[in-house]
């Protein structure tokens, strides 16, 4: 039975996912895939991207598609923060010591997010970073329950399970029009009916949504998913965000809230 790690929404946090890290090496899962946004938001970027490029793979996400082209529909703090972050990905300062192929690290870092894919399926799973119908951009709102027609629109492009982020709140939406949040379910949920279609936010390890501070993700086996929140060093982050100057402050004071 494969049991799948599956992150999303990194932002570029490394104290937060060395800490999920570290959880999933208790988990005994076979693979660890990550649904885009390891990079935005947060201070550091390249670390991030090294450990999620040993990923079994990865999505793009909209702040990844933004640290190569233009941002679009960014607030100002997210667009200095892409624009910082794509100086620190060109830039990468003292590891620029070439492999043997001759590739520095930045340029293997650019690389790897020009190479990631908008979508991965596998049999009757879908991984998308937003929605099976936007697959980077589109955002599934836990209120959108009460949009019946936007609903069965991306329902009708669910092979069985999609599997999301990009909110940063965690929860399954059900064909019946329920967003079904962790705590109400003991943190798992049922998956094994082969005739059900769920679409399941995994919520986000860099920079939670939901006013839990928490890192989150989630372990998928062939019967059930399981959300797990890990306390990890937030001040950690807020001082390395207050230690750049083209970073916001609030991206850091959010974090401490969970919001």
């Amino acid at each position: 039975m494969t049991r799948t790690a599956i992150l999303s929404d990194i932002h570029g946090n490394l104290t937060a996912l060395l800490a999920v890290m570290e959880h999933i090496e208790t988990q005994n899962v076979d693979r660890i895939v990550c649904l885009g946004d390891v990079v935005g938001y947060g201070p550091k970027p390249c670390e991030c991207l090294d450990r999620v490029m040993k990923f079994d793979f990865c999505v793009l996400g909209n702040h990844d598609s933004s640290a190569m082209f233009d941002p679009e529909g960014f607030n100002a703090a997210a667009e200095q923060a892409i624009f910082w972050t794509r100086t620190q990905l060109e830039n990468a300062g003292g590891d620029e010591l070439a492999d043997e192929d001759g590739i520095t690290p930045s340029r293997r870092r650019m690389n790897f997010l020009c190479g990631l894919p908008r979508t991965v399926r596998e049999s009757n799973t879908l991984f998308v970073h937003g929605s099976p119908r936007g697959p980077t951009n589109e955002y599934v709102m836990p209120e959108d329950i009460q949009n019946s027609k936007k609903m069965e629109k991306l329902f009708s492009l669910v092979p069985g399970i999609c599997f999301q982020g990009h909110t940063h709140v965690p929860g399954v939406f059900t064909t019946d029009s329920r967003f079904v949040r962790p705590d109400e379910i003991d943190g798992s949920y049922d998956i094994s009916d082969p005739a059900q279609r769920l679409m399941i936010n995994v919520g986000s390890v860099g920079q939670p949504r939901d006013l839990d501070p928490r890192s989150c993700y989630v372990v998928m086996d062939e019967e059930s998913i399981t959300y797990h929140r890990i306390e990890y060093d937030i001040e950690k982050t807020v001082s390395q965000i207050e230690s750049e100057a083209e970073l916001d402050n609030f991206l850091g004071y959010r974090l401490r809230e969970g919001r």
